[in-house]
């Protein structure tokens, strides 16, 4: 049995990317999941100085031991203006400064989900190839575009995108074993 981290890369209250993370993680038999609402954990934004002050929060180093004790991670990272979010970019800026490889030996399902026809695929791109610099193995991919029309309580509506989710799922999930 694997552990597995869950969390959106997304701080909003309402987020679709942790509906879709709590989706994937519903289907996910025999592993160990521990769910992060990053909503619940706020970040100043990082400077040098505001290191240099503060040092590092308790819940960055929370965070950090909770990515290390994982054999993975399922992430949905939302996109603001074809990038990661401010928010998630930050938070991965305070934690390669705890450790430059805090994702070292890790697997990633990094999925993605948009209200646009998109689906986030910049973003999703943009961290396909950032989080491969801290450590972490991007093993499947999955964007979820037009959020609002293709999900709903029961998870995703579109067969062709079910089937490519599970798919992107199965990958991850075998690479476990």
């Amino acid at each position: 049995m694997a552990a597995i981290l869950a969390f959106a890369g997304s701080n909003s209250s309402t987020s679709i990317n942790f509906k879709l993370v709590k989706h994937t993680i519903s289907l996910v038999q025999s592993h160990d999941i521990q769910i992060l609402n990053m909503a619940e954990h706020p970040f100043p934004m990082y400077s040098e100085d505001c290191e240099k002050e503060h040092g590092f929060s308790n819940a960055l180093v929370k965070l950090e031991n909770d990515i290390k004790k994982s054999d993975g991670i399922i992430l949905s990272a939302n996109e603001h203006n074809g990038n990661p979010s401010a928010y998630f970019k930050n938070v991965l800026d305070w934690l390669s400064r705890l450790d430059r490889n805090f994702l070292e030996d890790t697997k990633v399902l990094l999925m993605s989900a948009s209200g646009g026809r998109f689906g986030g695929a910049r973003s999703l791109g943009v961290l396909e190839n950032m989080l491969p610099k801290f450590g972490g193995e991007v093993l499947a991919t999955f964007s979820l575009k037009s959020f609002n029309d293709n999900f709903s309580d029961d998870g995703i509506l579109d067969e062709d995108l079910k089937s490519e989710h599970q798919t992107a799922l199965n990958t991850f999930l075998d690479s476990l074993k």
